[in-house]
């Protein structure tokens, strides 16, 4: 055999040896700049990079496009939130949402359920609560199917787990209706789910014309464990 298998359980490891093969074999050809995305930046085959200046990045684009090519990588789907960089590139290579250069409010890009909206470079969500009996089980069922990978709206989703919480005490069949009391607090949580679309985050935390960044730390908290910090220097080494 000379190729992977399509969804084998062993492909995503191999692509990602190659890819960083890749950079391996050519760094001394190509920018630093370059081979740190590579190495730091591809989740799998997607590549998500932040950059401060709308110009870096179209050198970026080029750079990366011809490094990967030595390995028979080809990138493609190209999605920003700069019409300068959108336009820099080929139409064939471009996302199907920016082909036609339309940066309005329509144009969004969906990831593990949070969507980019491309002109304002913001998160947002969009929940569809499906209907469920109001009993453990029907709660249990909505509560997991709230895939939230970044946390974003861990706090309306923790209110959920506290009612879930209280109705284990009670100890209920999984299919009882829930008593009085906790039917009101699943209702009322209920009303609140469309509110979520209305919440927007910022997808840059920094403010416009910051100046350099001397230390950045992030704080990861655990419910009944403790803090756990993680500090990044400017390097982007973890100490």
């Amino acid at each position: 055999m000379t190729v992977h298998l399509f969804g084998g359980v062993s492909s995503p490891s191999c692509a990602n040896f190659a890819l960083k093969k890749t950079t391996e074999h050519n760094n001394a050809s190509f920018d630093t700049e370059t081979v740190r995305t590579v190495e730091r930046n591809f989740y799998v085959h997607d590549c998500l990079k932040s950059v401060a200046s709308e110009e870096s990045p179209i050198f970026l684009v080029k750079d990366l496009t011809e490094l990967l090519s030595k390995s028979g990588f080809h990138l493609t789907k190209w999605l920003s939130n700069s019409r300068k960089l959108v336009e820099s590139i080929a139409e064939a290579y471009l996302a199907t949402a920016v082909k036609n250069l339309d940066f309005g409010p329509a144009v969004i890009e969906r990831a593990l359920r949070v969507q980019w909206q491309v002109s304002s470079d913001t998160f947002s969500f969009s929940i569809s609560i499906k209907d469920r009996p109001a009993t453990t089980r029907g709660i249990l069922s909505v509560i997991s199917s709230m895939y939230d990978l970044p946390g974003f709206f861990l706090p309306f989703v923790f209110p959920a787990k506290v009612i879930l919480q209280d109705l284990c005490t009670k100890k209920l069949d999984w299919d009882d209706r829930i008593p009085g009391k906790g039917l009101r607090r699943w209702q009322t949580w209920l009303s609140e789910q469309p509110k979520l679309g209305q919440f927007h985050i910022q997808q840059c935390f920094k403010p416009h014309d910051f100046l350099e960044v001397v230390l950045c730390q992030l704080h990861f908290f655990f419910d009944a464990i403790g803090l756990r910090c993680c500090c990044l220097p400017p390097d982007g080494q973890h100490t």
